[in-house]
């Protein structure tokens, strides 16, 4: 089989604070950007990656979610466990500081964990977990 990762999904609560996010901090590319007001769906992705993508989404947009559904979809987001992304860079110390002056919320700092990767975690404006392993 020949078969690769296109576009992979995190919720956001604020469209236009996620744009900001990914676009200026981040530096990802803006691929396509459609609906209106909470209800936008942004594909974002790495600049020279045009088959890597990640699909902004508004939070249980599918109509057979429920109404309890949702209340824990949001209780999770606010909470930080509902998504995560896991990205890499050779930088990590340049990354990591451009994401500070970003006003990224800093998780953890880089960090030799014991698993053999050097790393840190942030979050974005809706919350969802990023993790920033240094390519050795």
């Amino acid at each position: 089989m020949d078969i690769s990762i296109h576009t992979t999904v995190l919720p956001h609560d604020d469209p236009d604070a996620s744009l900001v996010f990914y676009r200026d901090v981040l530096g990802f590319e803006v691929r396509q950007d459609v609906g209106n007001g909470t209800m936008r769906w942004i594909t974002v992705g790495p600049a020279g990656q045009p088959d890597i993508s990640l699909l902004l989404s508004p939070p249980a947009a599918d109509p057979g979610v429920t109404d309890t559904e949702r209340r824990t979809i949001a209780e999770m987001m606010a909470k930080g466990t509902y998504g995560w992304l896991l990205l890499a860079t050779k930088d990590l110390d340049g990354t990591f500081e451009k994401l500070r002056a970003g006003n990224a919320e800093i998780v953890q700092e880089p960090t030799e964990q014991p698993y053999g990767v050097r790393d840190c975690a942030f979050r974005d404006p809706a919350g969802n977990q990023i993790r920033i392993q240094e390519l050795r």
